[in-house]
């Protein structure tokens, strides 16, 4: 009887744990359908800006429909020369791409080891007073990798693990970071399973209870130190403030604990436990460090310059703690598709850039000259983030009803979202212009309406006569007219075009 008992649990078990994941798929797929059924899409700036001692970190608003299409947030770091952006950690994988200056790239990955040690006979002497005490003493700091951050360098930091980034160079560090707030690693919001328990009979689900968004955890300092004197300045829409509260109200996580807890982990006194709160920070998110950045930089191996230049890891023997962490986009040898009349695009996937496999997101660099244009295209498996780095690009984005719903000029720092299977076409402006492409897939997949490799071009002529209600030697003229593979110079246009060569 007890065996027959635990047979019938199990069989109801399973019944509703796969009834639970059909309402799950069907949910996520009625969410996916309701939220991107966009009539218009916008050109977006940043909507709010926290400002700090050494810099300033801009938002773009996480509410507006196309970032809730494709289930991203994005946002831009300004940091000073000297600036230091405190260690925090999120729960989203994410992608920050370096725009402009230069800096040093801390992340820490938990349970690997710290492989920089040194020692300092400088540090000996500050540190103890006691000439006694000085004698045999060596004081080491040791730490996880760094990583050097130049322009064109992307670095991929997994959900959870604690980052930093600090300015060494003279000029500003410019840093937009990519967060893909619906990846399955983001488990912290009320997600579809708790909604389906509380709502099992409830047919359609509410895409308030679904939507999942940026977390930040700070380690140090006092965010909202600096936001609090903003707050009279900035007057945000009313959907706005709940967002604008979550990471202006921020705090230090080690606030939360008390002070005797935090004195016995650490083994300190009070006074060091009290600061490790930071309730008198007043400096914000980003902090200037007065002497400058001591920290380990041994110079690389010439096996690891070897490395970097091809631009790729082996994917193979690389445990998380030694995958490589950051790819320069802009580095020549990532190159895909080339027009010496047109531009160029790049792109980084998980077959180059190992990491991104784990992070299910891939990132692309694109180029066009003036007035170039880009081949008419949707992407199959991804949604697609667009900001404008350099320039301007006038773009049109046309919806499965075949309806246009963005025809605008892009121009420099501006965003613009492209979900998935929405078609897109680009062209340059006299001046030309140069992007980065975020996608919500670490293979995404491009499928090009013109040009040499195409879908209308592997259509048998018959197909596209009949389909356009045009003569056969028109449709000949659809399919082989445009000679280019996906970057078409200005004189393609009629007919003229130079061959587009794919690099391998």
């Amino acid at each position: 009887m007890a065996m027959m008992k635990a047979s019938l649990l199990l069989a109801f078990f399973l019944l509703f744990a796969g009834t639970l994941a059909r309402h799950q798929q069907q949910g996520q797929q009625w969410q996916q359908q309701n939220q991107c059924q966009i009539n218009r899409i916008n050109a977006l700036e940043p909507f709010d800006s926290l400002q700090a001692e050494a810099g300033v970190t801009e938002f773009w608003e996480p509410e507006n429909q196309q970032f809730q299409c494709a289930g991203v947030e994005f946002i831009r770091h300004r940091i000073q020369p000297g600036g230091l952006l405190l260690p925090s950690y999120v729960n989203t994988p994410h992608l920050a791409f370096t725009e402009q200056g230069k800096g040093v790239l801390g992340v820490v990955l938990p349970g690997c080891p710290e492989t920089y040690e040194s020692s300092s006979q400088q540090q000996q002497q500050q540190q103890f007073s006691d000439p006694s005490q000085r004698r045999g003493q060596r004081i080491q700091d040791r730490h996880q990798k760094v990583r050097n951050l130049n322009q064109g360098d992307v670095a991929a930091i997994p959900a959870g693990a604690a980052h930093w980034i600090y300015n060494d160079g003279n000029d500003e560090l410019v840093v937009v970071v990519f967060f893909d707030t619906q990846n399955n690693a983001n488990q912290l919001d009320a997600n579809l399973v708790e909604k389906l328990l509380v709502n099992v009979a409830v047919t359609k689900l509410s895409i308030n209870g679904t939507v999942r968004k940026l977390s930040r955890f700070y380690l140090a300092g006092n965010p909202q130190a600096q936001s609090q004197q903003q707050q009279g300045q900035w007057q945000p829409m009313r959907q706005q403030q709940q967002h604008v509260r979550s990471h202006r109200n921020a705090g230090n996580i080690f606030n939360g604990f008390d002070v005797e807890f935090l004195q016995e982990a650490f083994n300190v006194d009070r006074e060091t436990a009290e600061k490790l709160q930071g309730q008198r920070d007043q400096r914000g998110h980003i902090v200037r460090v007065q002497q400058g950045l001591q920290i380990i930089r041994p110079p690389q191996s010439r096996q690891e310059q070897e490395q970097e230049q091809r631009g790729y890891g082996n994917g193979v023997d690389e445990t998380i703690c030694s995958l490589k962490l950051k790819e320069n986009i802009d580095n020549p040898l990532h190159i895909d598709f080339v027009n010496e009349q047109a531009g160029r695009i790049s792109h980084l996937n998980n077959y180059k850039f190992p990491i991104l496999r784990h992070l299910q997101l891939s990132v692309a660099r694109g180029e066009l000259y003036p007035n170039a244009i880009q081949s008419p295209q949707y992407m199959l498996n991804a949604h697609n983030l667009l900001y404008v780095t350099h320039g301007s690009l006038r773009v049109q984005i046309v919806n499965n009803q075949g309806e246009s719903v963005f025809n605008d000029e892009l121009q420099r720092g501006q965003v613009v979202v492209i979900p998935q299977n929405f078609a897109v076409i680009k062209r340059a402006n006299e001046q030309g212009a140069r992007w980065v492409s975020f996608r919500t897939n670490d293979n995404a997949i491009t499928e090009n309406l013109a040009g040499r490799v195409s879908a209308i071009r592997s259509l048998p002529v018959d197909v596209v006569a009949n389909a356009y209600q045009v003569s056969r030697e028109d449709a000949q003229k659809l399919k082989y007219n445009q000679h280019q593979t996906a970057l078409f110079s200005p004189s393609s246009s009629k007919g003229q075009g130079w061959g587009a060569l794919l690099l391998n």
